[in-house]
């Protein structure tokens, strides 16, 4: 809302304005134009050879014009822009921005309770609920997981839609994924001396039959054993309860380079799923659960 003073300002400028350019308007099809017996106005270019000519604005562009004067005039009768006249219909941007957000929250609201009937496995094949859980991934999850889950190796953030799971793929794994967070930490290993890092590099290299050296992969896997097999299972098949990674599957979060590897197992590594259950509904995540889930099946023969 404008202040009196800034309020009687935009009027005045709106009325200075609008006369002049309509002054001009009416006066300019009237104004006596000096001409000499040719009909143009004397003006020579170019040692003659160039005249000037003088012809009056055409009909049209006089009914178009004298059109623009009324619509305008009529916008500051129905709508706001005359100071703070709120005009005729009493429109607002919040206005219309409420109303359009209470009808959106009125289809929604019928469309969230039926989807609430259902598990997370069985919405992920109608097509309804997948059209509004790809929406609400697109807004709040792509920034890290790419637009069609791909996953990010620079980030940490893991592909979701090759069905490999850190804590589980099922519908009610899923959920609390997105409604609770979780927060991975990989511990920094560095303490143990390089020769015993390196052979843990070429022993996960040869969990998922990745080119290694033998040796140091036979020296690592005492080390592996006796340690990393706490989380990671003596078969390195992984420990969904605690997030732990199946190190034999060749699908890594960090990247499967030698160089990435070795920077896992000797820095560590530190993943945050933020919690989402302080942005989202419960029937929200419940949809976004279900097209992550349809992300993980497309190529498995199960989606829709």
């Amino acid at each position: 809302m404008l202040s009196t003073g800034w309020s009687l300002w935009v009027m005045a400028l709106v009325v200075l304005n609008m006369g002049i350019t309509l002054f001009l308007f009416l006066w300019g099809p009237r104004a006596k134009i000096p001409s000499v017996a040719d009909g143009t106005t004397g003006h020579v270019w170019a040692h003659g050879t160039i005249r000037e000519g003088l012809h009056r604005l055409p009909l049209w562009w006089l009914l178009f014009s004298g059109a623009m004067f009324v619509c305008g005039i009529g916008y500051l009768i129905l709508y706001p822009g005359f100071g703070n006249t709120k005009g005729v219909l009493q429109w607002t941007s919040h206005g219309q921005w409420a109303a359009a957000t209470a009808a959106n929250r009125a289809k929604l609201d019928g469309l969230e309770a039926r989807f609430d009937l259902y598990t997370v496995e069985q919405l992920a094949h109608d097509d309804k609920a997948l059209q509004m859980g790809e929406r609400l991934f697109g807004d709040n999850c792509a920034a890290c997981h790419g637009m069609r889950g791909e996953g990010n190796v620079i980030i940490g953030a893991p592909d979701l839609a090759d069905d490999t799971w850190l804590y589980g793929g099922t519908g009610k794994a899923i959920t609390a994924s997105i409604e609770n967070g979780r927060m991975g930490v990989m511990p920094a290993w560095k303490s143990l001396g390089e020769d015993k890092v390196d052979n843990l590099v070429q022993y996960v290299l040869a969990l998922s039959d990745r080119p290694h050296d033998a040796q140091m992969a036979d020296a690592g896997a005492t080390t592996f054993k006796a340690i990393c097999s706490a989380c990671h299972a003596r078969d390195g098949t992984g420990n969904q309860g605690l997030g732990a990674p199946d190190l034999t599957d060749d699908i890594w979060k960090w990247g499967a380079s030698k160089t990435a590897i070795h920077h896992t197992i000797h820095d560590g590594r530190q993943g945050h799923m933020p919690v989402w259950s302080e942005r989202m509904t419960d029937s929200q995540i419940h949809v976004l659960a279900a097209w992550v889930y349809h992300l993980s099946q497309r190529d498995n023969g199960h989606a829709h």
